[in-house]
């Protein structure tokens, strides 16, 4: 059952893979980051294999079993190895990363005219897992440091969604306890659908590709596109 819209005052927006294009990101930061180092050009062969990498450590990240330090460096390790690449350079090769996913902004359809059209109704906020020096760059550079209320990301926080310990923190940075007063938009059914299930919000799945819900998560609402969340909460 959907539970009530009416009493939603704040929205927590996932960042990545929601409100900005995080693939189109990634793509340009590990190609220049491929040339920066001196690799030569990174194919779309060993593009997809280190997205496969990534995904793995972040799904460990997810289920508590290892630190954002180890998905940060241990995915590059993995992929190095596999890559003939010296592994030593792993960490150095993380913070250019980091700092080309900060300079490279891509919005995703819709999604600044969306929070453009909601931002007198509603308290806006991002919740994030992205790294602080990535996050705080796109942030100021795609503008959303100004759209939104407020930006919790994980590594000021001291946890990561789908952690309870997260929406916590950020129930208590926003001022308010009452969970129907919530609602968790992200593209993400481990992070962000799981989150916001763990903290007993509303839940909201921005699902562009049309994947399946192979999680079984009771979601609230599902959309393919960002501005029916301003039909969901206006209508």
């Amino acid at each position: 059952m959907i539970k009530s819209k009416k009493s939603i005052k704040y929205i927590l927006w996932d960042i990545d893979g929601t409100l900005l294009d995080f693939e189109l990101a990634e793509n340009t930061a590990i190609r220049e980051c491929f040339k920066d180092f001196n690799f030569g050009n990174c194919s779309d062969e060993q593009l997809e294999d280190y997205k496969k990498i990534n995904n793995k450590f972040w799904k460990r990240l997810e289920n508590g079993e290892i630190s954002k330090k180890e998905v940060l460096e241990g995915r590059f390790v993995e992929f190095f190895l596999k890559n003939g690449i010296d592994t030593d350079i792993a960490s150095e090769f993380n913070e250019a990363y980091q700092i080309w996913l900060g300079n490279t902004v891509y919005y995703m359809k819709s999604a600044k005219e969306t929070v453009l059209a909601l931002k007198t109704k509603y308290k806006q906020y991002g919740a994030t897992n992205g790294t602080i020096v990535a996050q705080e760059k796109k942030l100021a550079k795609s503008g959303l440091d100004k759209l939104l209320d407020d930006v919790f990301i994980s590594e000021k926080i001291g946890f990561d969604k789908p952690s309870i310990n997260y929406y916590e923190a950020v129930f208590q940075k926003v001022g308010s306890h009452n969970l129907e007063e919530y609602i968790m938009i992200g593209d993400s059914l481990t992070s962000d659908m799981q989150g916001g299930i763990n903290a007993g919000i509303k839940t909201c799945w921005f699902n562009p590709n049309k994947k399946k819900n192979n999680k079984k998560l009771n979601i609230d609402y599902e959309i393919n596109d960002l501005r029916e969340v301003i039909d969901i909460l206006t209508k």
